[in-house]
């Protein structure tokens, strides 16, 4: 299915609630880091032996929010804008919050059990936005971006790209490559929460809803005793099936039709036998 979007000017009154609610934390944030000065990172940012040692349980949450100086705020404003609001527009602010958070509590969790002794903040919304990245061109794999503002590349490829080229800077900067670790940990969180848990929830949520109409539809068109035996509906493809998820991706459960819900339901069946 081939989803279409049409980027809008960067403007904070056309933001979608989360992105402009994303964005005025991260810039008061931003302020108070700059106000406040070094003392504000080792507080703020995300330090594995102060979160388990002194139980400095905010600094999971808090990271995500603080930069370590305007050309780091900046970027990640500026693809938070970017994959932010597409991503926004076709789940809505409360699942796209949701995710974000997701990806960014989740990049705090695997830093803080693999390196439970380190001293080294991170800080920084990377690895949130590296997961709407991943989000981004799941949704929309052949939409072009300019890479280096210059060289077009599919969305899908770009991701693989930023991907390979994270995982190569960190094997080749030892201790530095922290901020590499997190930004890649955003991404298999992001790819391991879509293709997996949220379709699943997806798939089990439409076949439950569905089941009720369906079954009170077969009741309805059941033919009475004597009148020939019912026919058996023709077996669902995994093509109507992918293309049913895609639209509950694109405009959730709601939009799907009776005849769209009966098909999951066939589907379900097919699989439990």
């Amino acid at each position: 299915m081939t989803r279409q979007f049409s980027p809008e000017p960067i403007s904070f009154r056309r933001m979608l609630p989360g992105v402009r609610n994303l964005v005025i934390a991260n810039c008061v944030v931003f302020l108070l880091s700059v106000i406040v000065g070094p003392a504000f990172y080792r507080h703020f940012g995300l330090v594995p032996q102060l979160v388990l040692g002194e139980r400095w349980i905010w600094q999971p949450l808090t990271y995500m929010f603080v930069h370590g100086g305007f050309l780091h705020f900046f970027f990640n404003i500026f693809m938070l804008w970017m994959f932010g609001m597409a991503v926004e527009a076709q789940w809505g602010t409360k699942e796209f919050l949701k995710f974000y958070f997701i990806c960014g509590l989740g990049v705090a969790a695997v830093t803080v059990l693999l390196g439970p002794a380190s001293t080294t903040p991170l800080i920084g919304a990377s690895g949130a936005i590296y997961g709407l990245l991943v989000a981004f061109a799941m949704l929309y794999p052949d939409a072009v971006i300019y890479l280096y503002f210059f060289i077009p590349l599919r969305a899908a490829h770009w991701a693989v790209l930023c991907g390979l080229i994270e995982f190569f800077a960190m094997a080749t900067e030892g201790n530095s490559g922290v901020a590499r670790f997190a930004h890649l940990a955003g991404m298999a969180i992001g790819y391991v929460y879509l293709r997996w848990w949220w379709e699943f929830r997806l798939r089990m949520k439409s076949l439950l809803r569905a089941a009720g109409p369906a079954q009170t539809a077969a009741r309805a068109h059941r033919p009475a005793q004597g009148r020939g035996a019912p026919t058996s509906p023709k077996p669902a493809s995994m093509e109507e099936v992918d293309r049913i998820l895609d639209k509950i991706l694109a405009s959730g459960l709601d939009s799907l039709t009776e005849e769209e819900r009966e098909v999951m339901k066939r589907y379900s069946d097919r699989m439990k036998h």
